[in-house]
């Protein structure tokens, strides 16, 4: 990946800087990587939007354009695409759903037509769920199907019995999660599979002490994360390593603050953002999961919103939105206990 500036790298976080990097997205349409990412259009917005929220700025975006263009990437069958005139995809549909949700708007779609659509993609036999109509599965597609339904208070269409079965069944050894039965253990399949665990109320199944010693192995002498062994570290993994174990209420088993320094070491000095590791290009994706990351691990030289662990949105629109955040609702047991 090509380098970016040589500029001295600064470890404050540089707020003005990325807001303005989020807010120049969308007129860089003479860029080939504007036209090839256009598939991931909506969810580009949900990063920026994610970023600008915990950092308290979300007034760079002018809301109710955004929300025109959400709107307008709904198909008939209730599902979202990545882009207006997109094929329907649940990843699309939760990025739409929480935008409209962060903008106090999910009134403005039928949610029947939404809960319809995800209904729809459960495999009555074996729990699973498809992310789209083509029948790919994920335990990333379980947790999605069910982080949407709860938006909606809709829970009980599902049959979550089976999910939880589907989930417990793509659970390693080591603790971890794959994408399903059979698949490695990798840290966003962790986070995903947590995340869904959590709002069903079922973390019982949930080997603890094994996977919390799993996810603190991934944090390297840099202070970065990496998502399974013998990886680099990458600046996202700063929100699925962290998400997870703040799920477990086992943060403190990691180096927070050389987590910020490696985070932050990753900033864009003069155009902004935050790349994967420092040196690279930066992008939106690495931007949002980065911010978030440092509101996870207790960064101190910036107010930043506190990011809810099971829905990577700031705590504050999860409780507006009706739902309980988990950070207010972790079991006595789960608490923050120095061990």
């Amino acid at each position: 990946m090509a380098e970016s500036s040589n500029t001295t790298r600064s470890l404050s976080l540089l707020v003005d800087k990325h807001v303005e990097y989020i807010k120049s997205l969308d007129k860089r349409q003479d860029e080939l990587e504007y036209w090839m990412t256009e598939h991931l259009r909506i969810s580009g917005i949900y990063w920026g939007l994610v970023a600008l929220k915990l950092l308290d700025r979300d007034s760079a975006l002018d809301k109710q354009q955004v929300i025109d263009y959400i709107l307008s990437c709904q198909n008939t069958d209730g599902g979202f695409g990545g882009h207006c005139g997109h094929d329907s995809h649940l990843l699309y549909t939760m990025s739409a759903v929480q935008v409209l949700s962060m903008y106090g708007a999910l009134d403005k779609i039928e949610s029947s037509r939404v809960v319809d659509y995800v209904i729809s993609l459960q495999d009555i036999e074996t729990g699973e769920i498809c992310g789209d109509e083509w029948g790919e599965r994920d335990t990333r597609f379980a947790f999605i199907a069910v982080a949407i339904l709860s938006f909606f208070g809709a829970l009980s269409r599902l049959d979550s019995d089976r999910i939880v079965e589907y989930v417990v069944r793509s659970m390693n050894y080591d603790g971890g999660f794959g994408s399903g039965p059979g698949g490695e253990s990798h840290a966003a399949q962790v986070y995903t599979c947590l995340a869904c665990l959590a709002i069903l109320g079922r973390l019982d199944v949930v080997d603890r002490e094994r996977l919390s010693a799993w996810l603190a192995e991934r944090q390297l002498p840099s202070g970065g994360f990496n998502g399974r062994p013998q990886k680099l570290e990458d600046v996202c993994y700063s929100w699925w390593v962290l998400s997870s174990l703040r799920i477990l209420g086992r943060v403190h088993w990691v180096d927070c603050s050389r987590v910020c320094n490696f985070v932050l070491d990753a900033q864009e000095p003069d155009s902004g953002g935050i790349a994967d590791r420092p040196g690279n290009v930066p992008d939106v994706y690495h931007t949002c999961f980065g911010i978030a990351g440092l509101s996870l691990a207790g960064y101190e030289d910036y107010p930043l919103k506190d990011v809810d662990p099971v829905y990577c949105m700031p705590i504050e629109c999860i409780e507006s939105s009706g739902l309980r955040s988990w950070i207010n609702n972790v079991p006595k047991s789960w608490s923050q206990e120095k061990s």
